[in-house]
């Protein structure tokens, strides 16, 4: 192959080759892992340094805003120069200004096709100098049949006319202008750095004297590392402590190997923000219109006649406005000429040394939270890209006992079988799934079930539920009453405080050959006290009272619960129904003094009640009066005024009309009565206190 070739495909070569992912940060070594619950992880690269010094790191693309936002550089001894990385786009910025575009350096052909024009010098046995013309392709067939390849054929207008050449076979060719083949290297240069679209190159330059250690950290988005319990419960049922494993699988999906790294893994919930600074911004501005002369569009001329001399005003007129329209044109140039003028000079303005001073980053000492448990596992992990891994973080005897919790929710009739588990230990246990295994009499462990659990802080009880216990029945009875247990007459109300009383009857059957801790679990209700079972046992939750039982084997236990609310009422006395009246009357809860005042409303309120009825009957009466006066007006009106039948028809409208007047005084008499009637009741009501 020729050397032209050769190096073509060799500087093509090396542009894939800078596409494909290399080892991370080979200058800082990756020492520590910090993995957060909170869906983040820290991470700390370290490098020797000796004076000034310039180092890089890659981070994923999707990495870069959370580096922007964390990333921090620790250097007891020297200063932070700067940290700087490439642009979202920095390949479209290389390509602004270059002769060729991105694509142009697709293949040799592309590039000389590209840059037609360019003087170019051929080198080797066949040496020419000249200016490209056209690159074609041509197919050429092999010897024998054997197929056809494909070449091309470089056209050059060189100082003796236009020369051809194969440019496979040629063995060098150089352009002959310095800056265009800079150009061209610093566009290859640009594709092995930047041409990777899922990396960024970190560079961080740090000043100082002296050998010392650098270290660079930040935070990026990572996997939730989850935690898993195992739990084997001792043969013996009565015993209390059972021994506990806990382990953590983290992830490695950072995008580079870790190797004998310190981890660390963080169980909390912090407050974590992501925010896209590696974008970027503009600030929309107003547009306004450019101020330009109105356009210009002469009229076509058709000719011209003679005509009378213009008057001397005319011709005066004409020179001032041609006086004006020179002095707006030459206004307008010299606004243009100092306009273009000040424009450097403002620049002249800026001094120099404007660029602020570095700042000196000085870390403050920080201490333990209390609002995360930290586990670091005590020796280096190495974990390739893309894998899982187990570490231990808790593994000894934990206070622990078995029970059975009886939650009506979950079933109604049979509890569940729990373990109480006790956090003895100096932190809080992060939240996970726990699975437990009880080991029997020979020594055997055997699966159970699994159960659930939350954050356990240290020194506190968790219940955890991992089957059904069939071997216990519960059955369930709910009743209710009401009673008084106080009451004063007051201002024409009945004051009542009332107790609702409501009762959960538990029928419990124990297993025939166990026996068990049962623990009830009874929902809590607003403004309700638990009055039975009285017992300095009973716990509290958000929701529930915990109500312990011990039951032997084979026996049968009555638990009875009840809870109270006291409630206080106000009757009115005067709108007291019958019915009411009764019940109160009746009610062995109030004083005897109460009960006869109450009963005395009766006939008082019969009363009311026969004077009502009474109106209610005339007014009926009266209605049906006016109806039948209104029929034989109405008749009256078409039968002749000289015929009998006119006259009985009047002679009954009088009389009709008589009975109306009477009517209406009687129904005046009835409502005064029922308005003393209730006049003399609301007195009656008033006046009692008791």
């Amino acid at each position: 192959m020729r050397a032209f070739h050769f190096l073509l495909v060799f500087g093509w070569i090396f542009i894939l080759l800078g596409a494909l992912p290399s080892r991370a940060a080979e200058d800082l070594t990756l020492k520590r892992v910090l993995l957060s619950t909170g869906g983040v992880g820290y991470f700390e690269y370290e490098a020797d340094v000796d004076g000034d010094a310039d180092l890089s790191l890659r981070v994923g693309l999707d990495q870069v805003d959370d580096v922007l936002k964390s990333v921090v550089v620790y250097d007891d001894k020297g200063q932070v120069g700067s940290i700087s990385l490439p642009g979202k786009t920095p390949l479209r910025e290389v390509f602004r200004e270059m002769p060729f575009g991105q694509n142009a350096l697709d293949s040799p052909v592309a590039l000389l096709s590209t840059l037609r024009g360019a003087e170019v010098e051929v080198k080797g046995a066949r040496a020419l100098k000249g200016r490209i013309i056209s690159v074609k392709p041509e197919t050429v067939k092999l010897p024998n049949d054997k197929g056809a390849i494909t070449q091309h054929r470089l056209s050059l207008l060189t100082g003796s006319g236009i020369r051809q050449l194969v440019l496979e076979e040629t063995d060098l060719l150089e352009f002959s202008d310095p800056k265009l083949q800079a150009d061209i290297d610093r566009a290859l240069k640009a594709l092995s750095d930047l041409g990777q679209r899922d990396r960024r190159t970190l560079k961080v330059t740090v000043t100082g004297e002296g050998p010392r250690k650098v270290r660079v950290a930040y935070l990026v988005e990572a996997p939730l590392w989850k935690t898993s319990y195992r739990l084997t419960m001792p043969a013996d049922p009565l015993a209390k402590s059972a021994g506990m494993q806990g382990w953590a699988v983290v992830e490695n999906l950072s995008g580079e190997d870790w190797d004998d790294v310190e981890l660390t893994i963080v169980s909390g919930n912090p407050v974590t923000f992501r925010q896209a600074l590696y974008d970027t911004y503009y600030v929309e501005r107003t547009k306004v219109p450019v101020e330009v002369l109105g356009r210009l569009m002469p009229q076509t001329d058709s000719g011209a006649v003679p005509a009378a001399a213009p008057t001397p005003r005319a011709t005066t007129t004409k020179k001032r406005r041609a006086q004006r329209s020179k002095k707006r044109l030459s206004a307008g140039s010299n606004i243009g000429v100092m306009s273009m003028m000040a424009a450097p000079a403002a620049e002249a303005q800026m001094p120099a040394d404007a660029a602020p001073d570095v700042a000196r980053i000085i870390a403050s000492e920080s201490t333990e939270a209390t609002s995360y448990v930290l586990f670091r596992h005590p020796q280096p992990v190495s974990v390739s890209n893309g894998y899982s891994l187990s570490i231990p973080i808790v593994g000894r005897d934990f206070e622990a006992e078995r029970l059975a919790l009886y939650q009506p929710g979950t079933h109604a009739t049979h509890p569940l079988a729990a373990i109480r588990l006790r956090n003895d230990g100096e932190t809080a246990l992060p939240p996970g799934i726990l699975t437990l295994y009880e080991r029997g009499a020979d020594g055997r462990v055997a699966y159970v079930g699994d159960a659930r659990t939350k954050t356990v802080p240290a020194g506190e009880k968790r219940l955890l539920s991992y089957a059904l216990d069939q071997n216990i029945r519960i059955d369930r009875e709910n009743k209710s009453n009401n009673r008084i247990s106080s009451a004063k007459i007051a201002g024409g109300l009945l004051v009542l405080t009332q107790i609702q009383r409501a009762e959960t009857i538990y029928r419990i059957t124990a297993p025939a050959k166990d026996a068990r801790n049962l623990l009830i679990e009874h929902p809590r209700s607003k403004d309700w006290d638990l009055v039975e079972p009285a017992s300095d046992r009973i716990e509290l939750t958000g929701t529930h009272y915990r109500i312990p039982q011990t039951l032997e084997a084979g026996e049968s236990v009555t638990l009875r619960v009840a809870m109270e609310k006291t409630e206080n009422r106000r009757v009115s006395l005067s709108n007291l129904r019958p019915d009411q009246i009764r019940f109160y009357a009746n009610a062995k809860e109030l004083p005897p003094e109460q009960r006869e005042a109450i009963a005395a409303l009766t006939e008082r309120l019969k009363l009311i009640e026969e004077t009502r009825k009474t109106v209610s009957n005339l007014e009926r009466e009266q209605q049906e009066l006016l109806t039948e006066q209104d029929r034989l007006s109405k008749t009256l009106r078409s039968v002749p005024k000289d015929s009998d039948l006119f006259q009985r028809y009047l002679k009954n409208m009088n009389a009709n009309e008589d009975t109306i007047e009477t009517n209406k005084v009687a129904l005046e008499t009835a409502r005064e009565a029922v308005a003393a009637a209730e006049k003399h009741m609301q007195d009656y009501v008033r006046a009692l206190n008791l």
